[in-house]
């Protein structure tokens, strides 16, 4: 027997605080949501655009081969950008 990939058999667990809940819970009341509906639904969208964020961006015409030009020669760091990068972060002072 095969399984149905639309079959909803995980749980996802999260904690939240009062205020978020009652936050999240008037949002989706506004668009005619239940509440897992909508913060499944809002999860999936921002995972969505997070992924494609990190591995597709568009171009116009000829601005591609300008991109991968300027990845071939980057330019030489200034000396207040070395400078910067040789500080210690403030989160580890």
């Amino acid at each position: 027997m095969s399984r149905n990939p639309d079959r909803k058999d995980e749980l996802i667990h999260i904690r939240a605080s009062a205020a978020t809940k009652e936050f999240l819970n008037r949002a989706a009341t506004l668009r005619g949501q239940k509440l897992p509906e909508f913060i499944l639904e809002s999860a999936r969208a921002r995972a969505d655009e997070t992924i494609l964020d990190q591995s597709l961006f568009l171009l116009p015409p000829g601005a591609y081969e300008r991109f991968v030009a300027m990845l071939d020669a980057p330019d030489t760091p200034k000396k207040a950008v070395r400078a910067r990068m040789r500080r210690k972060p403030v989160w580890q002072e």
